[in-house]
């Protein structure tokens, strides 16, 4: 158990969270990276058919992000999140055996889902063992992005090398190494020792893995809280830029003559430059109002999406196209980097320790439900408008939502950190 004490908590314990953080989060980059790369190049499959592959592995975690989140509350954070991230492993290889949509289609829900509690775990263990405190989560929203920096690099290069398989091969030992560190990671919330506590504390059932409608209502009635429902749906807007980059970004980059090498660099390059922004992102909450540096880093990040095509449109060659994506991506990736430890904060400290899992679970169903429609609206948006255009309408849409959110700010009140 976590060992807290005014001195802060234990460097044991968050060296190991820190540890899981850079395996847990990379296992997204690699999957998004790959599957949009597999189903063009490998494939062939159009913007509309890529899209809604890139939309698939956030289908369960809407439904479900909540009930896996009020799990971990319940039954233990660490333990929960191995059976999540174990599963990725029995996933990676399954990839380069199919061949046809729907079939990818059903693989990219279940691993998408176990990707993406694996990472919901990893946030509530980091939230739990740091108390809330924006310093520490910025830390471990830096050594998460080293994993993301190398991962995507390497995964786009291995698919240049030896295809599918080659890349698959190598994201399924990356979910090996994640299990290793979560293996050695503390569990903050252990569930009761039965041997000393009275009896009315109710057994395991098998009925206890199904979804609850009270866990739903419970967490869903912390959006009355300004702050939550302000950063739920910052999240919503700040990561549907993600869902651009994993779906419409790629297909662009492809066809302006991009090899997968030079787009995973470029996944790793927001990532690299996240770091650094994570870093210092604990100073800048304290010396800065939290909500409006959001908006500011929220209104930047949607905004240089949307002008992918103009950036690319800045270079004659290969190389240039992506020397000005680089820059866009860098640029972008540190106004993320400062946001995302200070909207894991905000949350933190807004609610009761024992909620923490829950507001996870809000948290990451927010984010699925942008993960969900933005790659499909840009694929069809592509296949019916046309590239660039896809860019304009998805980021517009994303800046006129920014604004309702800007105005809704001046009602949350300011938090103490």
């Amino acid at each position: 158990m976590t060992q807290e004490s005014p001195a802060g908590p234990s460097k044991k314990d968050l060296h190991a969270v820190y540890a899981f953080g850079i395996f847990s989060m990379a296992l997204i980059d690699i999957f998004v990276l790959l599957i949009p790369i597999f189903a063009s190049k490998t494939l062939g499959l159009t913007a509309s058919d890529i899209g809604w592959l890139v939309g698939a592995r956030s289908l369960l975690s809407l439904f479900l992000s909540i009930h896996g989140g009020a799990l971990m509350d319940r039954f233990g954070t660490r333990r929960v999140t191995l059976i999540f991230t174990g599963t990725v492993i029995l996933c990676g290889p399954l990839f380069p055996l199919l061949s046809t949509f729907w079939a990818l289609l059903a693989l990219q829900v279940i691993s998408g889902f176990a990707i993406s509690m694996g990472w919901s775990g990893a946030q509530t263990l980091i939230a739990r063992v740091a108390a809330g405190d924006a310093e520490y989560i910025g830390k471990f929203s830096t050594f998460a992005r080293v994993g993301t920096t190398i991962a995507p690099a390497f995964a786009g290069l291995l698919f240049d090398k030896g295809g599918a398989w080659l890349a698959y091969g190598f994201a399924t030992l990356w979910a090996v190494a994640a299990v290793y560190a979560l293996w050695r990671a503390p569990e903050p919330n252990p569930p009761p020792d039965r041997r000393t506590i009275s009896e009315d504390v109710p057994k395991f059932k098998l009925m206890d893995i199904m979804p609850k409608l009270s866990d739903y209502t419970a967490t869903f009635a912390l959006m009355a809280i300004p702050a939550v429902a302000f950063t739920a749906v910052a999240m919503l807007v700040r990561n549907s830029t993600y869902g651009i980059q994993t779906s419409i970004y790629v297909t662009y980059s492809l066809d302006a003559g991009l090899t997968a090498t030079k787009i995973g660099l470029l996944f790793s390059a927001i990532e690299m430059a996240g770091a650094v922004g994570s870093w210092y992102s604990g100073r800048i909450m304290r010396r800065f109002d939290p909500i409006r540096v959001l908006v500011v880093t929220t209104f930047i990040t949607v905004s240089l999406v949307t002008a992918t095509p103009l950036l690319g449109g800045l270079g004659s060659t290969t190389w240039t196209i992506f020397g000005f994506l680089l820059a866009g991506q860098m640029f972008r990736g540190m106004t993320q980097g400062i946001s995302q430890p200070i909207l894991f904060s905000v949350q933190a400290l807004s609610v009761t320790k024992d909620q923490q899992g829950t507001v996870v679970g809000l948290r990451q169903t927010m984010n699925r439900f942008g993960g969900i429609i933005i790659p499909p609206i840009a694929g069809y948006a592509t296949d019916f408008y046309g590239q660039d255009e896809a860019f304009f309408i998805v980021g517009g849409g994303l800046l006129l939502l920014l604004l309702a959110l800007a105005i809704y700010a001046r009602s949350v009140p300011r938090i103490a950190t």
